[in-house]
């Protein structure tokens, strides 16, 4: 009778479903997605579109189980996995976005009360600007201070500047990682890690989805790396000679990592018109991102009916 008793209790353990490896879904659906890697390229005040590829998620009740984040996308990817929502992200960018700024002739159009002026200060060590009064105002709208506080695992890209390669930081500060990952040559200083100075991540991995495939059921990669527009009277002024070079350089790259492995999901936000430093037009960004929003949401619910 004893034995009975047993074999009962292990039959009904065994057709009670569990919560090992469960993932968000959303309510109003009967199937689960897969555990989802999210990937956020880098890609200047472009990468603003990544709020809307968020809100995506939001509206579909789900959570990425990993993201893997390089330069504004760790920015993003930061304030996301310490519990933030899209809105509340946009709500940090609207505020931060005050005005315009020109690194070259470093002239500041304030038009609002919270300005690039107060938070970016002159640098002196082999940068332009020095972000940490941006860092500041962002650690300030979240309780995480360490990688090991957020609520969803999180890899932000660097580069080595001695070596060349890659960097993945996932442990200790995290906003001194962030700000390795988002230090532009020559506009952010670039930050000493142990033996490694490292610069923005965008020079080595700009769509660092390949760090998310072996651990993710699905990965996701928004690509935000900007076109470039041809001007009508043909001239490009400095500024633009070097960021869009900059943009080139990892628009390579991807395409070259693209060659050797795919994402399941590739979204790339078509974004004109807006400068590496122009967080001051997030409305404008956000509203481009529109259609590359409504393809992810369109994608994340076939992978939800099992129709991919």
């Amino acid at each position: 009778m004893k034995t009975l008793s047993h074999l009962l209790i292990l039959v009904t353990l065994i057709m009670v479903p569990t919560n090992k490896g469960a993932v968000a879904m959303d309510d109003s659906r009967n199937t689960p997605l897969p555990a989802i890697g999210l990937a956020l390229g880098s890609g200047g005040a472009g990468g603003l579109a990544h709020i809307a590829m968020l809100r995506v998620f939001d509206d579909l009740g789900v959570k990425p189980a990993g993201i893997a984040g390089t330069s504004i996308g760790a920015v993003i990817g930061a304030l996301y996995a310490a519990g933030l929502s899209a809105a509340e992200i946009e709500e940090i960018f609207t505020e931060f976005g005050g005005s315009s700024l020109d690194v070259l002739s470093r002239l500041i159009t304030p038009n609002a009360e919270l300005t690039l002026t107060a938070l970016l200060k002159i640098g002196n060590d082999g940068g332009a600007f020095d972000p940490g009064g941006f860092l500041e105002f962002l650690a300030d709208k979240v309780e995480a201070r360490r990688f090991e506080d957020l609520a969803i695992p999180l890899k932000v890209v660097a580069t080595d500047y001695w070596t060349g390669k890659t960097v993945v930081l996932d442990q200790g500060d995290l906003f001194s990682a962030v700000q390795a990952s988002m230090a532009v040559p020559g506009l952010f200083s670039p930050v000493q890690h142990d033996q490694q100075l490292l610069i923005d991540g965008g020079t080595s991995n700009p769509l660092p989805f390949d760090l998310l495939l072996k651990s993710h059921d699905l990965v996701v990669a928004i690509d935000v790396s900007r076109s470039r527009t041809r001007p009508e009277d043909q001239q490009v002024d400095s500024l633009d000679l070097l960021l869009g070079s900059f943009t080139m350089m990892q628009q390579s790259i991807i395409a070259a990592r693209m060659e050797a492995t795919q994402p399941d999901i590739y979204i790339k936000p078509e974004i004109h018109d807006i400068r590496m430093l122009h967080f001051n037009r997030i409305e404008e960004v956000l509203e481009q991102a529109k259609p590359a929003a409504s393809e992810l949401k369109s994608r994340l619910l076939k992978y939800q009916k099992n129709e991919e």
